[in-house]
């Protein structure tokens, strides 16, 4: 019978404080290895939040880590090089990123986001730029949206 523990910690910060230390204590790991194998995994996402699983195995204490990755709107930020969205998106701009940005993102989250093809996940990453107020390639991801779904309809004529 395995435990699990799942928590959202910030690449490659976890630490042995709350929440992690008081949830693996009483599970007997080693607090100090399962830490130091989050951080070592989630470095590549410093300054962003991560869900990370770790299951325990009771019998032989023994732990394995699921690690995900950061929501997409966190990766949009990232790569924006902005703390946070918008708090009137609809009106105001904070930050651009470019169209192979996009791609990258649609790409990397992989099955994640819903959508056959990398065109519609990248079609989903445009609509979270929407909401976090960021204009993609200089433009309004909203007219960026419209464009592209208009080729869409176009190639299957």
């Amino acid at each position: 019978m395995a435990d699990e523990v799942s928590v959202l910690v910030e690449g490659g910060k976890a630490s042995a404080g709350p929440p992690l230390g008081p949830a693996l204590g009483p599970l007997g790991v080693n607090v100090g290895q399962v830490v130091a194998k989050i951080n070592e995994e989630t470095k590549q996402f410093a300054g962003m939040r991560v869900p990370v699983l770790v299951k325990v195995d009771a019998a032989t204490r023994a732990f394995t880590l699921v690690v995900g990755r950061p929501p997409v709107a966190a990766l949009l930020l990232k790569e924006a090089g902005k703390e946070k969205g918008s708090g009137k998106p609809k009106s105001e701009t904070v930050g651009n990123v470019d169209l192979a940005a996009v791609r990258r993102i649609a790409e990397a989250k992989g099955e994640d986001l819903f959508g056959r093809s990398i065109e519609e996940k990248m079609n989903q990453v445009i609509g979270t730029c929407v909401s976090l107020g960021l204009s993609v390639d200089g433009r309004d991801p909203r007219a960026v949206l419209a464009e592209r779904r208009g080729r869409g309809r176009e190639g299957a004529a």
